[in-house]
């Protein structure tokens, strides 16, 4: 019933009804009904948003007991105006109607009221009977309902407008904060698909290469200088990687790694060093594509090969082949499974993000086991970069 105001609007309220009702009172009534009917509009007036159901129902009281004492029309009665538009723009779906419903009745009471009690007066005054008036009290009836219904109706339709006005700036508002939410939310998708592509693919590195040089640490020692100085370069790579992602968590501005299609040489010559035996079948005459469509190449070749290197046969030459056919770009990366290895693989996080990335620039992504291979084929659209 009581909707929630602020104080200091409450105060606004109250302090401009108080001062209608003492700028109205410098010219006194006549009778007792006419100062409870002044009271009763600065009351509506002043409770008008804090309940214009209750609002409504003190300013039809004031209005019954001005017509019950004769009183004419008086400037109290504006208060009826901002009461009726507070039921449009603040009350409740009953209540606007309820003031709609008061506008419609409002004016034929106080046309009715006006010929009765004014007009229709003044002629039987003269002498004149009521039939013999009867154009001019249709006429003076017709233009006074309408005027009335115009002044009261109006008030009411601005409150209305006023009311529909704000919910579209809410939803435009919330409009605005959900897509900065899905904004921010893609955001963090994408760094974290980043951020798993990196260390997972960084940690193989180092586990193969400490595995390894484990093994041949007392037949090769170079060979354990080698490994060593490989994992200290990817872990530095992928420590460097991974403070730029964080650095875009917390400041939410700036670009994370963003690798290309030339930087598939050195992913190829680090798995290598691995242990992966790559058969790199790379087009060389590829069409300049966009650098979000080169990253996604990258980073689903890079997944692709840490998963053969954790999950594939070690033993068995990886193929990895980037080819251009028609509209499309098309990545390939095939390793053998291990002997042991279940021939189906269920989908992980690895190729949950390869195939959104896929997705992300319009293409499509398989992966999956074809006889004793475990193979991923992405097609990305072949679009030219636009150059300024």
């Amino acid at each position: 019933m009581f909707r929630p105001l602020t104080p200091a609007q409450l105060a606004v309220d109250i302090t401009v009804a108080t001062l209608c009702v003492l700028l109205r009172s410098i010219l006194p009534f006549d009778n007792v009904g006419g100062w409870i009917m002044l009271l009763a509009m600065g009351a509506a007036l002043a409770i008008r948003r804090l309940s214009p159901g209750l609002a409504l129902a003190i300013a039809w009281f004031g209005a019954i007991v001005q017509m019950a004492v004769s009183l004419p029309p008086d400037a109290a009665n504006l208060a009826i105006l901002a009461v009726l538009y507070a039921t449009a723009r603040y009350g409740t779906a009953t209540v606007k109607w309820l003031g709609l419903a008061s506008a419609i009745v409002g004016a034929f009471v106080a046309t009715t009221y006006f010929l009765v009690v004014g007009y229709l007066s003044a002629v039987t005054a003269n002498g004149d009977t009521v039939f013999t008036v009867v154009p001019q009290l249709a006429f003076i009836g017709a233009f006074s309902f309408g005027g009335s219904l115009a002044v009261l109706g109006l008030s009411w339709t601005a409150g209305l407008l006023a009311k529909t006005w704000r919910n579209a700036r809410e939803s435009r508002e919330l409009q605005a904060a959900a897509e900065r939410e899905v904004v921010v939310e893609q955001e963090r998708h994408r760094i974290a698909r980043d951020m798993h592509d990196v260390v997972a693919h960084s940690l193989a590195v180092v586990i193969a290469q400490a595995d390894g040089a484990r093994y041949v640490r007392k037949d090769d020692p170079e060979a354990v200088d080698g490994a060593l100085v490989t994992i200290a370069t990817t872990a530095r790579e992928a420590l460097a990687d991974v403070r730029l992602l964080l650095g875009q968590l917390r400041q939410e501005q700036g670009d994370g790694p963003q690798p290309v299609l030339g930087d598939l040489d050195a992913l190829v010559t680090q798995m290598r060093a691995s242990g992966l035996d790559i058969d790199n079948q790379g087009d060389h005459d590829l069409p300049a594509l966009p650098v979000s469509h080169q990253l996604a190449i990258y980073r689903i070749a890079q997944e692709a090969l840490t998963n053969a290197l954790r999950h594939g046969d070690a033993a068995a030459r990886v193929t990895l082949s980037l080819t251009h056919a028609g509209a499309d770009v098309t990545l390939l990366v095939a390793n053998a499974l291990r002997p042991e290895h279940p021939a189906a693989i269920t989908a992980g996080h690895g190729i949950t993000g390869m195939r959104e990335r896929a997705l992300l620039v319009g293409g499509t992504l398989t992966a999956g086991s074809e006889g004793d291979e475990f193979v991923v084929r992405a097609s990305v659209p072949a679009r030219v970069a636009v150059t300024p």
